[in-house]
């Protein structure tokens, strides 16, 4: 069965799903992870606070390119609330597949991204402390 995962993970790293930009983003964010040099960004057009279009850019290891571009199919049509509620456990069971602890930083770098995009998005939108 992992071999059928392992297929998976290769297509989407060979054909990404979402890998492009997008024209004035509602949320934008990039990060590395330091340990690989992996890069991720991932870019939102809200429609509200609903994923309208999740897309995502950067390079890195199969790994990390498969599981961000999952995660961009993922979020489109959810909530912001509904997104940010995504764990480790949504990434590896969307992997299908056991990962090493190094394996799994690169797997949850575009999660990593996505929190933290949201997190810098609403926290410029929340209304100033008086």
């Amino acid at each position: 069965m992992d071999d059928i995962y392992r297929e998976t993970i290769l297509d989407y790293y060979r054909h990404p799903h979402n890998k492009e930009t997008i024209d004035h983003p509602d949320v934008t964010f990039t990060d590395v992870n330091p340990l690989c040099g992996d890069a991720v960004g991932i870019h939102l057009a809200l429609r509200g606070t609903m994923i309208e279009k999740a897309r995502f850019s950067g390079n890195g290891c199969a790994i990390s390119q498969a599981a961000t571009s999952m995660l961009c199919e993922h979020v489109e049509g959810k909530t912001l609330a509904e997104a940010k509620t995504l764990t480790r456990e949504d990434i590896t069971e969307m992997l299908g597949i056991q990962l090493t602890p190094v394996r799994l930083k690169c797997a949850l770098l575009g999660l990593h991204v996505l929190h933290k995009g949201i997190a810098d998005y609403e926290k410029k939108r929340a209304p100033a402390d008086l």
